[in-house]
């Protein structure tokens, strides 16, 4: 695979190898603040009960399972790692309990068209716990037929029989966690896991037929090089999964104490990280699969690829979605949702999560009350990040500005991004070019009022 070419020159990924938001929201959830508490979600739950989005939008639901039997050195999501499963027993218990304050606010049998278990790993749940969930789940919500219905997969922690139980719950999309075939990165990050075992699975998963089989992967992670990720990129196209969601590792051991175990001497430099990404889009879209964006990939007849040929992209905590623009009510410790012009953040530990609910509250710790502006640049944001296109007349007759005046800053940034090809600048809006599209986040951070003010972005992942 060496001889491959990049849709994109590595002069521009080397340009923007920078750190910044991901939008799956805006403002991003570093924006979040302690002053958002439980009452103001109660209350913007409370608007949603009598307001017109009552019932004119199916709510989007995602459940957060922290439980894995083991650690993943390169993980920075909010888990608990233990071997004891009656922990899950309780952890459902309180679920309940959170799913009662909402049935509370808003009524039971609300509909629902998308549900997401993430993690953590949510097949640390057994087919029993599994099973009890989804019953209580189908007790308070309506969920609509033809939904999206996913589960993260951790390999290790299935067979075949499983794939039956998922299947019958009504899950009809799988998202396997693969980050590399390579031996010597498998055991490098402590995440093992031989890819027979994996495709077998995903064979597996095809004969049950699951509507979409996405796979994880990850560049950047120790023991990798061009050469060892040509061979993974070149097993993952034979697998070819419906979709392929590609990370950036980024290493902050500082945030996410497992990645103190990774030999920091082990990473690939940037210039390496490069190539991968490189030869990354090049096998993948000389294999069939459309760039969505965003580090995703999905063959042309996907719904996620349909959806960005006709301009009816989403985006959404989980990232690019189908599903309409809708309220997310997030539920389990850690977990991030949005209703109406908020957005709100559980407690990060068991403990206060736990504590909560004992009290008869919503766990919520943090979260955000969207002003005017910030729903201005929102909508601006997403229209870029999502349809790769702003109308000027949109955003004005929405939100009563002129929108050359409002953004008179932000269009003289578009320059260099305009002079490099990135995008082009209309008399009637902004539209990003097929090679701007790779950069989209770089064009979205020229509207993040708030990164205009704080340039400390190391916190972020990689824009590409």
């Amino acid at each position: 695979m060496n001889a491959v070419v990049s849709p994109v020159t590595d002069d521009l990924l080397r340009q923007y190898d920078l750190s910044g938001p991901r939008y799956t929201s805006y403002p991003s959830t570093d924006r979040f603040v302690e002053a958002f508490v439980a009452e103001d979600y109660a209350q913007a739950l409370g608007q949603r009960r009598v307001g017109p989005s009552a019932r004119a939008l199916p709510l989007s639901l995602y459940i957060h399972i922290p439980f894995c039997e083991s650690l993943c050195y390169f993980c920075a999501c909010n888990k608990v790692i233990t071997k004891h499963h009656e922990k899950a027993d309780e952890y459902l218990r309180y679920l309940a309990r959170e799913v009662e304050l909402h049935t509370a606010r808003i009524g039971t049998c609300q509909p629902v068209s998308q549900l997401h278990l993430g993690g953590g790993s949510p097949t640390f749940l057994n087919d029993v716990e599994l099973r009890a969930l989804m019953a209580m789940l189908k007790r308070n919500f309506s969920f609509a037929p033809g939904g999206k219905y996913a589960i993260e997969i951790d390999p290790r922690t299935i067979d075949a029989s499983r794939l039956d139980t998922f299947a019958e719950l009504g899950f009809n999309r799988l998202s396997f966690g693969v980050q590399d075939f390579d031996p010597a990165v498998q055991k490098a990050v402590h995440r093992v896991q031989p890819a027979e075992q994996v495709f077998s699975l995903v064979a597996e998963a095809r004969a049950r037929g699951f509507e979409s089989i996405n796979v994880d992967l990850m560049y950047g992670l120790p023991m990798q090089s061009p050469e060892s990720f040509d061979r993974t990129l070149a097993q993952v196209v034979a697998l070819k999964p419906d979709r392929i969601a590609l990370y950036a590792y980024t290493h902050l051991p500082e945030r996410f104490k497992p990645q103190r175990r990774i030999n920091i001497q082990e990473l690939p430099a940037g210039a390496a990280k490069i190539a991968m990404l490189s030869r990354s889009l090049a096998a993948f879209m000389g294999a069939g699969y459309v760039y969505v964006g965003i580090d995703h990939f999905a063959l042309p007849d996907d719904a996620l690829a349909v959806a960005k040929r006709q301009g009816r992209l989403h985006r959404n905590f989980q990232g690019y979605s189908t599903q309409p623009d809708c309220d997310l009510i997030a539920l389990g410790v850690s977990s991030i949702g949005r209703i109406g012009a908020t957005y709100s953040q559980n407690a990060k530990t068991l403990e206060e999560y736990y504590d909560a609910l004992d009290q008869g509250n919503f766990p919520v710790v943090r979260g955000l009350a969207l002003s005017r502006d910030d729903l201005v640049r929102r909508a601006v944001i997403m229209a870029l990040m999502c349809q790769g296109h702003v109308q000027f007349e949109s955003i004005e007759l929405a939100y009563l500005i002129d929108f050359r005046s409002y953004f008179v800053n932000e269009m003289e940034s578009l320059q260099p991004l305009s002079e490099q090809g990135l995008v082009v600048l209309e008399e009637g809006g902004i539209q990003v070019t097929t090679k701007g599209w790779f950069f989209v986040r770089a064009v979205a951070m020229v509207f993040d009022r708030y990164l205009q003010t704080d340039r400390t972005r190391a916190r972020f992942s990689k824009i590409i």
